[in-house]
C-alpha cells in the first residue's frame, strides 16, 4: 500500500502543497476536481504541462481526484444531466493525469430499492461508471450515510467503473457501521481510502446530517453535537485492526490522509503519516 494526502488539507496553494508533500514524505496526492485551479474548465494546457512537470520533481503520483459535486450529488434527477457531463469531463482529466480512481459523495442511497430516488442516483452511476470503465478509470463513492450492506448492492447494481473510497471515520462517526467489518464485506470493490479518525457523539439519521451539508455546508449543521473528527489515534477508528484488514482483502492502493478540522492540520497530517507507515 502507498500513502497519500488530500493537498487541500494543507490549506496552502497546490504548488506548495506538493512541496509539502514531498516534504513529509507522501508518495502521492489527491487533488481537487470540481472547482478552482485544478478543475477541467479551468486548466489550461500550460497549466497542465506545468503541474506535471512538479509532480514529477516532486516524484508524486495522484493517488486519486477528487469529483465530489456538492450538494445532493446524484439524488435530483433534475441536476444530474450537468453532473454527469463534468463528472465524465473529471474523468478524463484522471486519463490524462495518469491515475485511475476518482472519489466523490454521490447523496445518501436508500435501503429501499423501491424509493424513487434509488433509481435516479443508480442511472447516474450507471453512465458515469460506464465512462469511467471505458477509459480504464473508477469512480469511487466515498463510504458515509449508508451502511456496507447498502452501498455493496448499489454497487452490484450498476454495470462497472463503479468501486468504493472507503472512509473508516465517516463509518464511526456517522452510521456506526464498524469499519473492519466494511471492509471485509466491500472487499473487491475498494479501490481507494481515506485516513482519518472521529468519534460519534449522538446517533441520529445520517440523511438528516448529509441533507444539511448539502444545502448548507458544515455551517448548517453544529456538528459536534453528532459527531468529532479527530487527530489519528484519538478517534474510534482502530488503525492497526482496519490496515489488517485491508491486507486480507488484498487491498493494495492509497491510504490517503484527510484532514479536515483542527488548528494544526500539517502537524495532523504528520501525524497520521507516521502512524500508518508504522503499521505497513
Amino acid at each position: 500500500m502507498k500513502i497519500g494526502v488530500i493537498t487541500d488539507c494543507f490549506k496552502l496553494p497546490l504548488s506548495d502543497s506538493i512541496k509539502k508533500a514531498k516534504e513529509l514524505g507522501f508518495q502521492g496526492i489527491q487533488v481537487y476536481a470540481t472547482t478552482g485551479e485544478f478543475s477541467p474548465e479551468t486548466l489550461t494546457e500550460t497549466q497542465k504541462a506545468d503541474f506535471k512537470a512538479q509532480l514529477e520533481s516532486a516524484g508524486l503520483e495522484i493517488s486519486a481526484l477528487c469529483g465530489d459535486m456538492g450538494g445532493h450529488g446524484f439524488e435530483n434527477q433534475e441536476d444530474n444531466a450537468e453532473r454527469v457531463e463534468k463528472t465524465k469531463r473529471i474523468i478524463d482529466l484522471a486519463q490524462e493525469f495518469g491515475t485511475t480512481v476518482i472519489t466523490t459523495h454521490i447523496g445518501v442511497i436508500p435501503e429501499d430499492k423501491a424509493n424513487p430516488r434509488y433509481k435516479v442516483m443508480l442511472d447516474a452511476l450507471t453512465e458515469c461508471g460506464l465512462y469511467a470503465k471505458e477509459k480504464g478509470i473508477t469512480l469511487a463513492i466515498e463510504t458515509g450515510p449508508e451502511t456496507a450492506p447498502t452501498l455493496l448492492q448499489f454497487i452490484k447494481d450498476t454495470k462497472g467503473g463503479v468501486g468504493v473510497n472507503l472512509d473508516p471515520a465517516n463509518f464511526v462517526m456517522v452510521t456506526g457501521q464498524d469499519p473492519v467489518e466494511a471492509v471485509e464485506l466491500l472487499g473487491k470493490h475498494i479501490v481507494h481510502t481515506h485516513v482519518k479518525d472521529g468519534v460519534m457523539l449522538k446517533r441520529t439519521d445520517p440523511k438528516i446530517i448529509y441533507d444539511h451539508f448539502a444545502e448548507g455546508g458544515i455551517e448548517a449543521l453544529n456538528v459536534a453535537d453528532y459527531f468529532l473528527e479527530t487527530p489519528l489515534g484519538e478517534g474510534d477508528v482502530d488503525f492497526p485492526k482496519y490496515i489488517e484488514a485491508l491486507k486480507k482483502v488484498g487491498f493494495n492502493g492509497y491510504l490517503t490522509v484527510e484532514r479536515e478540522t483542527g488548528e494544526n492540520p500539517a502537524a495532523d497530517i504528520e501525524l497520521a503519516y507516521n502512524t500508518v507507515k508504522s503499521l505497513l
